[in-house]
């Protein structure tokens, strides 16, 4: 399996001389989850990664935070995912052995992605909407997974969190405890090294959660892992509970996924080895990247953007395997004028009002077919690619 991965990577111990290709449930080709190929006796990968030394001091300064604090709110960004709702969760275990005596895990918008369902479900994580939550009342709210208030979150742009730690490059939120590496592939991944560094002991909830969270993010070897979560997952792998993981890639497409997907295949468009492709109008938010990843299986395609009406916003959802293509700076090139958008180099995503087109068109089909032309038009133009 080494012999497949990227330079940046590194080297995995021990290897396995077999390891079948499989179709995850969103759609897109992997290799069997990382946490097949490491023996539970090997400890040389977890020696390695205590040996990092660099950002560690970063542990103790989130601690004189958090000691400071008696209640906490942890803020997922909208819609979150496994590696946002898995740093949330170890920032909760860190809060904890730090004597915050109350701490409360929010998100906004909503949970549709299949494995984000049974991945809350399994790993039983009590969450509460942002609607339920009263984040005044908290003497400290944080940020995991995204960094500014009023992007990709519902909590006002008016708010200014305590502690923000994100792997996505962003403007400061000029919060007390800022940990933003955009070099890391995942915010799980800066999370393990906290709690290596301050030797918090992991659970199998704990280590499960990092574990996957680490898979969908980064380890599926085509978004670019750097060997930190290589590392990471070394780390994690012996108290993971692996029956747990299988049932989460074993959890079943929705039929308002399946048919946001069929409706993106049917409506592709190409240019050269670029495709854009619409869901129309869903329900489920998730549905937008699980169709990208699809589509970017088609023979011949490394770049694709699916967009799609979700409530009053049109969604975008980017992937690229181009190492030419920087998917977060092509959407801001494409869309920053007209919404929120940006990302990394190989995924990125954005949301732009619906009201900035509401009189275009008389009909729901007239509006997207408007839309579509327009926002075609521009992933295309940002691309130079001519038709």
């Amino acid at each position: 399996m080494c012999e497949t991965r990227r330079d940046d990577a590194g080297q995995c111990e021990p290897i396995v001389t077999h390891v079948p290709t499989t179709f995850l449930s969103d759609g897109y080709r992997s290799r069997q989850p990382p946490f097949s190929f490491v023996a539970p006796e090997t400890r040389r990968g977890i020696q390695a990664f205590r040996s990092r030394t660099s950002n560690m001091s970063r542990a103790a300064d989130l601690v004189s935070v958090l000691e400071r604090t008696d209640s906490l709110a942890i803020v997922c960004h909208d819609n979150p995912d496994p590696d946002c709702l898995a740093s949330a969760l170890a920032l909760e275990a860190i809060a904890s052995e730090h004597a915050v005596e109350d701490v409360t895990i929010t998100y906004g918008g909503e949970i549709s992605h299949q494995q984000n369902r049974a991945f809350v479900n399994l790993l039983e994580i009590s969450l509460r909407t942002l609607s339920e939550t009263t984040i005044e009342e908290y003497d400290s709210v944080s940020f995991v997974d995204h960094t500014r208030p009023g992007a990709n979150t519902e909590v006002p742009a008016s708010v200014t969190p305590d502690v923000v730690i994100d792997h996505h490059p962003g403007e400061s939120a000029d919060a007390a405890f800022e940990d933003v590496r955009a070099d890391y592939g995942a915010t799980a991944t800066i999370f393990v090294e906290y709690l290596q560094e301050l030797e918090v002991d992991l659970t199998s909830r704990l280590a499960s959660a990092l574990l996957f969270a680490l898979h969908r993010e980064r380890l599926d070897f085509v978004r670019e892992p750097t060997r930190r979560e290589y590392e990471a997952a070394l780390a994690v792998y012996p108290d993971a509970e692996l029956e747990i993981l299988e049932q989460l890639y074993g959890s079943a497409f929705s039929p308002g996924t399946l048919d946001a997907i069929g409706r993106a295949i049917v409506s592709r468009e190409r240019r050269g080895s670029s495709l854009v492709a619409s869901v129309g109008k869903t329900g489920e938010t998730d549905a937008l990247p699980q169709a990208a990843d699809y589509l970017l299986n088609l023979e011949g395609v490394d770049t694709v953007l699916v967009y799609g009406v979700v409530g009053d916003a049109i969604r975008l959802s980017g992937r690229s395997i181009d190492p030419r293509v920087h998917m977060g700076e092509t959407l801001e090139a494409g869309f920053d004028e007209l919404g929120a958008v940006g990302g990394h180099h190989d995924m990125a995503g954005g949301r732009i009002e619906l009201g900035l087109f509401a009189d275009e068109g008389g009909d729901e089909d007239e509006l997207l077919s408007f839309v579509g032309g327009r926002l075609t038009r521009r992933f295309f133009d940002a691309l130079n690619l001519d038709e």
